[in-house]
């Protein structure tokens, strides 16, 4: 009973442990979901913010949401092509590590042009943008090149196996149509073969079997050449005549008709003698 108990307990336990465990997991599945939505809402926001900016700001200050938002754009593009690359091909993890390290330039500098943003020195704004944008055009030309290398290294993955995809398809094509060839070739050869035997094709039914035994009329071909004497090829039963003659001593009797009698050896010498009287 005692035993019994312990296992109940521990099960129990087992139980509220493992609940516990699902519902803190669940929780920060949802915590991560929640400021996936909350990030991704205040990227469109800014977004949205820096293009209304640049448009009706003109200046130093239209200038610098340009630039960022020409950074914050490369940098997602090329995010995201990595990101789905790498999950295919291992050979992009390299390339993730140094665009991570990029990141870093990336982010320090869109910090550097929130920060000019809020400078009211507008001389001050324009004598810092030339390096503020020579940073942005290495770090964008970085993005660009592991951006389009993964999306060219996708592309040539991609039409090797279409070239591969579709030398499988031309070989079991060809397959297919040489298989059709030949079983119609053999159906053909059979629909002329079918009705016509070919004369000579078995043993008694070729033109020897009709020499040896053209002199018998009978359906046993006995040989009759030199050398081949006692030997025989059996009944012929491809080629059997079209009239059988009828045996006479299977030949059905009628009753009207006379019992032949069997002429004795007196009496063909009485009619011999007879004739010669």
């Amino acid at each position: 009973m005692e035993v019994a108990v312990a296992i109940f307990g521990l099960l129990f336990v087992l139980f509220v442990v493992a609940g516990v465990f699902l519902t803190v997991k669940a929780v920060q599945a949802a915590k991560r979901g929640v400021d996936r939505k909350v990030a991704q809402a205040r990227r469109t926001v800014e977004d949205t913010t820096l293009r209304a900016r640049q448009f009706t700001q003109p200046g130093v200050v239209g200038e610098l949401a340009q630039l960022r938002l020409t950074l914050r754009t490369s940098m997602r593009a090329t995010q995201e092509v990595l990101r789905a690359g790498s999950a295919d091909d291992a050979s992009l993890a390299e390339a993730v590590r140094l665009f991570e390290q990029l990141s870093v330039h990336g982010r320090e500098l869109d910090d550097d042009l929130r920060r000019l943003e809020r400078e009211p020195s507008k001389p001050t704004i324009a004598a810092r943008l030339p390096e503020l944008r020579e940073r942005l055009e290495r770090i964008t030309h970085s993005a660009e090149s592991l951006r389009w290398a993964a999306r060219d290294r996708a592309r040539k993955f991609a039409e090797d196996d279409l070239a591969a995809l579709s030398d499988q398809i031309d070989m079991e094509a060809g397959a297919l149509r040489h298989w059709t060839d030949d079983a119609a070739g053999g159906d053909q050869q059979q629909r002329r073969e079918g009705g016509r035997p070919a004369t000579g094709s078995r043993p008694g039914t070729g033109s020897a079997a009709t020499g040896a035994g053209a002199g018998t009329g009978s359906g046993f071909g006995a040989a009759s050449a030199p050398g081949t004497e006692g030997y025989s090829w059996g009944p012929v039963e491809d080629e059997a005549p079209a009239i059988t003659a009828r045996d006479p001593r299977t030949r059905p009797t009628f009753s009207w008709e006379k019992t032949p009698q069997r002429e004795t050896s007196r009496g063909r010498s009485e009619g011999n003698g007879g004739i010669a009287g």
